[in-house]
């Protein structure tokens, strides 16, 4: 409690934290706005109902509600695309990798780059729901499909995305902690009420569920924020170097690995491939196999996913930290890891390491990924966007970002009391003393 009224008092945070909250109120009202010729009545139906795998995930996802007919209906994901298509070029085009080590001027041209490459992504994922969605959903648009409806509908929902993209670097800049997160954090807990609305509605022992929701809501969050926090330590030896009569060096430190180092990664990219075979599926007109696929509990959806799950892990893992790298920086400093010698069999040695701490993390987002299917079945009424809540997969999101932000807090907290130290020392004359 200190620490909260301690933030609130510092000028400086206080006014961050309302300029985040202020961004976030604005970014909403964008979901107020739709789009013309759409009927929000019937996606409002669609996605709060029943809905479909594929409007769960991209809705949680996307900071926003894939479908829904506002302006804001693509949120964020769209920059978030662009981001995650340059930090892998930054692993395997030496031009880009080159530009991303030139400090701030590289980070700056980067960041270009990636607002450039937000807009032909917004455009294609606003073709995509209006083709892929629009179209084949009957009475969902108010008066016929023309391709000039469309056009507005392409350029509202791509200026919609640009507009929240803004948003979130404003949050960036001037706020608390990384903009398109926190735009996303918000994209999910606003879904919560009218989640448990339908589940008030639906439910006879309302109130029986609702604890069971929220034991199962503690629980999931604790496992999260234990895998969240574990990390596998490895040694590190710094070499001792003798000067005239002074010894530098000799320290001991570690090299964290944190179990879950792919984050929510692999749980994107095996959802966004996973939506392609049942649409191909269904162009073909096979809907028999395509509906088997598509049963959330079936042996099939749930052993392709986990599957897609642990491959986009590994190579996420692998492509993101590389070991070799890893020991030849070590080596080039004068540091070592104990027992194993530098170079090559300290990159094999990490190697390991990480082979089995990327295991574990794969196990565990695999579990976060079908948990919704399971817990959607036993629970009646659950379903939408809660089903994907308390399943794990948007709880890994909220609580990811939560702590993030805690730890930019306390950041801010220890820079205040040790400028503050500083300031005091200087008043009583500590630096002359000196």
């Amino acid at each position: 409690m200190n620490a909260v009224l301690q933030l609130l008092r510092t000028p400086e945070t206080r006014a961050r934290i309302i300029a985040t909250l202020g961004l976030l109120f604005a970014y909403r009202i964008g979901f107020q706005i739709p789009v013309p010729g759409m009927s929000v009545d019937y996606l409002r139906r669609v996605t709060e109902g029943a809905g479909s795998t594929a409007f769960g995930l991209l809705s949680a996802f996307s900071g926003g509600a894939i479908g829904q007919t506002t302006i804001f209906a693509l949120g964020i994901m769209p920059y978030i695309s662009a981001s995650i298509i340059f930090s892998i070029l930054g692993k395997v085009s030496p031009r880009v990798e080159a530009i991303q080590k030139e400090g701030a001027a590289g980070q700056k041209k980067i960041n270009q780059w990636t607002r450039l490459s937000t807009v032909p992504i917004a455009v294609l994922q606003s073709l995509f729901i209006w083709f892929g969605i629009f179209i084949q959903e009957e009475g969902l648009i108010a008066g016929e499909a023309t391709f000039g409806l469309m056009l507005v509908v392409v350029l509202a929902l791509t200026a919609g995305a640009l507009v929240v993209m803004w948003i979130g670097e404003l949050i960036t800049e001037h706020g608390i902690g990384n903009g398109a997160s926190l735009i996303i954090m918000a994209g999910i807990i606003a879904t919560m009420p009218s989640s448990l609305g339908q589940v008030f509605a639906s439910d006879e022992d309302a109130y029986g569920t609702t604890l069971k929701l929220v034991g199962l809501w503690v629980l999931i969050v604790l496992v999260i924020v234990f895998i969240q926090k574990g990390e596998r330590r490895i040694p590190i030896q710094y070499a001792r170097l003798t000067r005239g009569r002074r010894v530098y060096g000799g320290q001991k430190h570690y090299l964290p690995l944190k179990v879950n180092m792919a984050g929510v990664m692999p749980i994107i990219f095996a959802s966004a491939l996973f939506v392609i075979p049942t649409m191909v599926l269904g162009s073909l007109g096979w809907n028999t196999v395509k509906s088997v696929v598509e049963q959330p509990d079936g042996f099939i959806h749930v052993s392709g996913y986990v599957l897609l799950v642990f491959f986009f892990c590994f190579f996420w893992n692998n492509l993101m930290f590389q070991p070799d790298d890893v020991a030849n920086n070590l080596r080039e400093h004068g540091s070592f890891v104990p027992g194993i010698r530098p170079g090559v069999k300290t990159a094999e040695h990490i190697k390991s390491i990480l082979t089995r701490v990327t295991l574990a993390g794969a196990v565990f987002l695999a579990i976060i990924a079908v948990l919704p299917n399971f817990v959607t079945a036993q629970i009646p009424g659950l379903q939408g966007n809660l089903a994907y809540f308390l399943g794990g997969t948007s709880v890994l999101i909220v609580v990811g970002v939560a702590l993030d932000v805690v730890d930019k807090l306390n950041a801010q907290l220890v820079m205040r009391n040790y400028k503050g130290f500083m300031e005091s020392g200087a008043g009583t004359g500590w630096s002359k003393r000196r």
